[in-house]
């Protein structure tokens, strides 16, 4: 990590700590997730290094690298100076359907490519959306650690990340209608319709 130096700290969660970064020779700025090396370093991060590595895609965090330091493992990733999608809308209080469309979107576009690219992200929700911090902004999905490639059969099942998006996203041509519902789900909630609770279709 000697070629960053570390800015301020950008959020946290059960996998430890992110923190804005700049890199000293170009200047560029990246967000780093810190994961403390022992059992959190379990299957869902390898996952998430395998599988985001491997997207390159104008709508899902640019991944940059991978680096040890004596006591965490530290991912490089691209910074969204434009913060959550969700917060963007709590601010707003509420999109305009133009506003709403320009997002939903880049939305699908990133889920098209990844799918294209035979993986499912699982934990498809606004608060794993961010923007960069253009006029414009440009959506961009992250939070690879719940990812999967499909599996052929519907025995094989798992259900992580967001519950019924991780279970939704494993099931061929149902799951493909069943992804359909959840995305139209998450435009409901740009547009701030209505509130949506996952008991609602406890169903699926």
């Amino acid at each position: 990590m000697d070629r960053y130096e570390i800015l301020k700290d950008i959020g946290s969660g059960n996998f430890g700590v992110a923190k804005l970064v700049r890199e000293k020779w170009s200047g560029d700025l990246y967000a780093v997730k810190y994961i403390e090396r022992g059992p959190k370093i379990d299957e869902h991060v390898q996952r998430e290094i395998m599988n985001h590595r491997s997207l390159k895609h104008p709508n899902i965090i640019k991944f940059k690298e991978v680096l040890l330091t004596p006591t965490h493992l530290a991912i490089v990733m691209e910074y969204a100076a434009g913060g959550e999608l969700f917060e963007r809308i709590c601010n707003a209080g509420r999109f305009s359907e133009d506003e709403a469309r320009f997002f939903f979107q880049q939305l699908i576009s990133g889920v098209c490519y990844c799918h294209a690219m035979q993986i499912c992200h699982r934990d498809l929700k606004l608060e794993n959306t961010l923007l960069d911090g253009s006029t414009a902004p440009r959506l961009k999905i992250c939070d690879f650690g719940y990812s999967k490639e499909p599996q052929p059969t519907l025995h094989q099942r798992s259900c992580l990340g967001n519950n019924m998006m991780g279970r939704l996203q494993m099931f061929g041509l149902v799951g493909l209608l069943c992804m359909s519902c959840w995305l139209g789900l998450i435009l409901l909630k740009i547009l701030k319709i209505q509130k949506i609770s996952e008991k609602q279709f406890s169903g699926f």
